[in-house]
């Protein structure tokens, strides 16, 4: 599977609620369980006007249909080419 990150435009995203993201994410969890395809939904940030989720899958088509099915945007969907971190500059 291909690790994507998704930016989801969603103005006032950071004004959610607890209750509100609780409910938005018990959603994508049951689209996900009904696509019939391995998928992973690792986590998401919360940000500004945007969501930024990483999901796990194997294209970006299957990507754009749990937005769909959900009923959420799915702005721009980009494949993760690597993974750094503070360790990535250490010898």
């Amino acid at each position: 599977m291909t690790t994507f990150v998704i930016e989801r435009n969603i103005p006032g995203a950071s004004q959610l609620t607890s209750e509100q993201l609780r409910e938005i994410s018990a959603n994508s969890n049951q689209v996900v369980d009904g696509l019939g395809v391995a998928y992973i939904w690792h986590h998401s940030y919360v940000a500004g006007d945007k969501i930024y989720c990483v999901h796990e899958t194997d294209d970006a088509d299957t990507i754009r249909e749990h937005a769909k099915r959900g009923g959420f945007p799915a702005d721009v969907v980009v494949e993760v080419a690597a993974v750094i971190g503070p360790q990535t500059g250490k010898a």
